[in-house]
Formats: C-alpha cells, sequence, structure tokens
C-alpha cells in the first residue's frame, strides 16, 4: 500500500502522496513550464480527483495524469480546457524505465479515490495566493482579494476605455470570471457582471486584452482562478465587505497626466477630454 510521504519525481514535478491528497511539488528549472513555476506546489485533495491514468508519452516517457472533478479546482475552471498538454499541471512526465512503479501508484490512488466526476459544489484545491498582478496590453491588472483593479495604459487602451477611466471591481459585484488564452486570438480576461457588456473586450471596461507578451498564461491564468476562488466563496458566505478606494501615488499621477499632455499635444486627446481627464487624476490625490 502506498505510505503517507512516498515521492514519485517526474520531469518538472514530483507528487508526494499523503492519506487524503497529493502534495504535487513544481521544479523552478529554466526548461519547467512557466505556469509550474508560477504554481510551486498545490496540496490536492483526493476528493478533487475524479481518476487516474496511465498513458505513454513522448520521446521515451509515460504520462501519469489525475483527472480533476470538475468544480473542484478553480484554476482548471478558469483555464476552461485551453491549456496545452505540456502545461497541464495534473499531469506528471516520467521515463519510460518508471512505468512499472508509476502503474502501482496508479492502482493505489485508483483504490482509494471514489471515482465522482460529478460537479464540485465548491473549490477543493486553494486558489493562487493574493495579492496578484499583469501586465496586459491596455493596461495593468490588480487584485487583492477583495477588488480588482485595472489600470489603463495611454499608448494601448482604446479611447471608449481610457473615457471611461481606471476601474475598480470589488468582488462583491462580480459574478464570475472569462479567461481567453493569450496564446489564441483575441485573448483576454473579462469580468462577468451578470449583465452583457461590450462583444469586443478592446472596448469593455470590465476587460483586459493580451498580446504578444502581455499577459502570459502564468501570470493571467492564476489570476483569473483567484478571482473566480474569491466570487465563488463570497457567494458562498454572503459577506458584504466594504473596500476603501486606495489613494493614488502622486508620481504616479504626475506622469499620467504628463503623459495625458502628450496625447492633447498630439490632437489625440480635445481639449475638453484633456481638461476633464486631468480633473478625474488630480482628484485622485
Amino acid at each position: 500500500m502506498t505510505r503517507m510521504g512516498d515521492v514519485l519525481a517526474g520531469f518538472h514535478a514530483a507528487w508526494e502522496f499523503e492519506s487524503d491528497s497529493v502534495l504535487i511539488r513544481y521544479e523552478r528549472g529554466i526548461r519547467t513550464p512557466k505556469l509550474f513555476q508560477a504554481l510551486g506546489e498545490r496540496r490536492v485533495p483526493l476528493g478533487a480527483i475524479s481518476g487516474v491514468t496511465l498513458s505513454p508519452g513522448k520521446r521515451g516517457t509515460v504520462v501519469l495524469h489525475a483527472v480533476p472533478r470538475p468544480g473542484a479546482d478553480p484554476l482548471m475552471e478558469a483555464a476552461a480546457g485551453q491549456l496545452k498538454e505540456g502545461c497541464d499541471p495534473y499531469r506528471l512526465v516520467l521515463p519510460a524505465d518508471k512505468e512499472t512503479l508509476a502503474e502501482y501508484y496508479r492502482d493505489e490512488l485508483r483504490g482509494l479515490l471514489k471515482e465522482d466526476d460529478e460537479q464540485a459544489d465548491r473549490f477543493l484545491v486553494a486558489a493562487p495566493e493574493v495579492p496578484l498582478q499583469f501586465k496586459a496590453y491596455d493596461g495593468k491588472a490588480s487584485f487583492d482579494g477583495r477588488t480588482v483593479g485595472f489600470r489603463w495604459f495611454w499608448t494601448g487602451a482604446s479611447s471608449a476605455k481610457w473615457k471611461a477611466g481606471d476601474q475598480s471591481f470589488p468582488v462583491s459585484e462580480l459574478t464570475g470570471v472569462e479567461w481567453r488564452s493569450p496564446e489564441v486570438f483575441e485573448g483576454h480576461l473579462r469580468l462577468l457582471r451578470g449583465e452583457p457588456g461590450p462583444v469586443q473586450a478592446d472596448q469593455d471596461p470590465a476587460a483586459v486584452v493580451f498580446g504578444l507578451g502581455y499577459g502570459p498564461v502564468h501570470e493571467s491564468l492564476p489570476f483569473a482562478a483567484a478571482v473566480l476562488a474569491a466570487v465563488k466563496q463570497r457567494g458562498a458566505t454572503a459577506a458584504v465587505t466594504a473596500v476603501a478606494a486606495p489613494r493614488r501615488d502622486p508620481a504616479d499621477i504626475a506622469e499620467r497626466i504628463r503623459h495625458l499632455g502628450e496625447l492633447h499635444q498630439a490632437g489625440l486627446v480635445t481639449d475638453e477630454e484633456f481638461s476633464v481627464k486631468k480633473a478625474e487624476l488630480l482628484a485622485e490625490l
């Protein structure tokens, strides 16, 4: 039988078997997928696993795969099937000469599972820790566990977004998150509020747009998962928390006014728009 503390090490990760969970520790090597490095380690309760498979891998390897139970892991729920195979945090790639050992652990795990593939009523795997932030193409996204903030970049944001101004969304106002991978066309992160927004993410003040080098998977997906977990937790507890708006850094405000002035001089912003936006920025001091 599997003993508590048994470890099965593969490429990029090692699984440590506990009586009620599997602790997955990801390597930080240069060849390790950046998402794994960002996750560090994850404890996956057995109740969050619906099955275990073992199959041949590429170039003399075998793959032990824990199949996550639907609704049990905020990261996989946010990913919604968009992760590439090599970035699946539930896959453990092993040398082919460890196949017999992998079969042993597969069978042992199967014996401990309930083989429950029904939707979990709550997240069983912990979400990535906050605070989190990342740079999208048109703005900087931040999340402190209670509020999501979007601060627009004047060089990337659409006129609809910078006219709307920087955005702040308390978790209590959100119903979910839509993450579209930056590795596909029109990648973005959109906050859902129970009401339809603009179809195009670049026109929606509740969304940030990804692009080449912006909003990479290892930054934007953990962010989306953390927000999704907070939304679901908040819905479960019905807690209402008042969040005070943070005061802006004066140097940041000055830089943004300078940038706004450059746009005004270039004729990209009208006199009226310049005056209104400058007043809004000064009011944040």
